[in-house]
């Protein structure tokens, strides 16, 4: 489902280009979850944002069910990522002025591609049934962040991207938010690809990798 080959990135600094990519090579099966670790700098959150095409590679190639991110315009990658991706932050990125309703609703209104019944189903199993009217200042954290699940899944992505999805939760709501969202992107027939510096949820995951010295190692089961 998603192809990465020989990717590069570097980004300008005083002191001359400095290379955070560097020959990254990686692969994740449709309806797969793979975990993404490595130090902090390392360049984990660089490789979503170009996954996300919301920035471009120096060279090398990502594919999305064989076809290249890197000859889209920036039109074509503004509809990828609101048909075909899903995003979850370590910070939520709720709309503040929205309710709890209209954000879970807020990327499948986007898409064109409302199930309500589907919604539903989310808006249940996450939770947040009782917590519909309610702005995202009301919310916990945890709450905030099964709130940016249920929108992420909403129109069903191909891809979910997960940014340190739970770094900002105490350990037992990390492991309780993680197992739902794990559930819930299985259902949706969603892949995942999540950047964790945690080993113990990124061993939750089906695969996990490290990113070191600009290059993915494969971190065998």
């Amino acid at each position: 489902m998603l192809v990465i080959e020989q990717l590069y990135k570097s980004f300008s600094t005083a002191q001359g280009p400095l290379a955070v990519l560097q020959g990254v090579d990686l692969q994740l099966a449709q309806g797969g979850s793979l975990a993404l670790m490595g130090e902090s700098g390392s360049g984990k959150s660089t490789l979503l944002h170009l996954v996300a095409g919301l920035d471009r590679a120096d060279r090398g190639r990502i594919l999305i069910d064989g076809q290249a991110l890197d000859g889209h315009s920036e039109s074509a990658l503004s509809r990828w990522r609101r048909h075909g991706m899903g995003l979850v932050f370590q910070q939520y990125n709720l709309i503040s002025s929205l309710d709890v309703a209209a954000n879970l609703a807020f990327q499948a209104r986007l898409a064109a591609r409302l199930d309500r019944q589907w919604l539903d189903y989310l808006t249940t199993r996450l939770g947040l049934a009782s917590l519909l009217p309610r702005y995202p200042e009301q919310l916990s954290g945890g709450q905030q962040q099964r709130v940016a699940i249920g929108r992420a899944l909403a129109a069903r992505p191909a891809l979910v991207l997960a940014d340190e999805p739970t770094g900002s939760l105490d350990e037992a709501t990390s492991d309780e938010v993680l197992a739902l969202m794990l559930q819930l992107v299985g259902e949706a027939g969603s892949s995942l690809l999540m950047v964790t510096h945690s080993p113990r949820l990124a061993a939750r995951l089906e695969q996990r990798c490290v990113l070191r010295a600009g290059r993915v190692q494969v971190e065998a089961r």
